[in-house]
């Protein structure tokens, strides 16, 4: 969602298929929308995942995942683990740090979890980790900005 994306149409719920009970963005990052598809959801306890299967697409040379998809799906979920405090909100990540400790391959089920450490008025401090079901791929951390609309 970077780059100022409207948050506040809100996310799509997908009725059908893998991602049944998911929720996107999709349609409003051009880049986004080419690098994933992306998705995420809400527990009965509040706690955000989000979500992708790892494609051809999306790996290196080497056949593991590419540390710029890492990094790409880290900042999709950033507003993902944020989205309840987003709603209504254009935002654009300021800050995004990570440490790979990981791989992928392709066919993974690549998941991120996180949390808010800290929203004040116009920023949001969030953590994750993304990992697959054999182990962590990469911890993040960023801040979020959220702006105002353009007269």
């Amino acid at each position: 969602m970077d780059g100022g994306n409207e948050i506040s149409s809100g996310p799509r719920l997908i009725t059908d298929g893998e991602w049944a009970g998911w929720r996107t963005w999709s349609g409003m990052d051009p880049f986004e929308d080419q690098s994933g598809p992306f998705y995420f959801r809400q527990d009965d306890d509040g706690r955000v995942t989000a979500a992708f299967r790892a494609e051809k697409k999306h790996m290196n040379g080497g056949g593991f995942m590419h540390g710029g998809c890492m990094m790409t799906f880290a900042d999709f979920s950033l507003f993902a683990i944020a989205w309840k405090e987003l709603i209504d909100s254009r935002a654009v990540t300021v800050s995004l740090n990570g440490e790979f400790v990981g791989p992928a391959k392709t066919g993974d089920l690549v998941t991120a979890t996180g949390e808010v450490i800290r929203a004040g008025g116009s920023l949001l401090f969030i953590r994750g980790l993304i990992s697959t079901g054999t182990g962590p791929m990469l911890n993040f951390s960023g801040v979020v900005k959220k702006i105002r609309p353009r007269v």
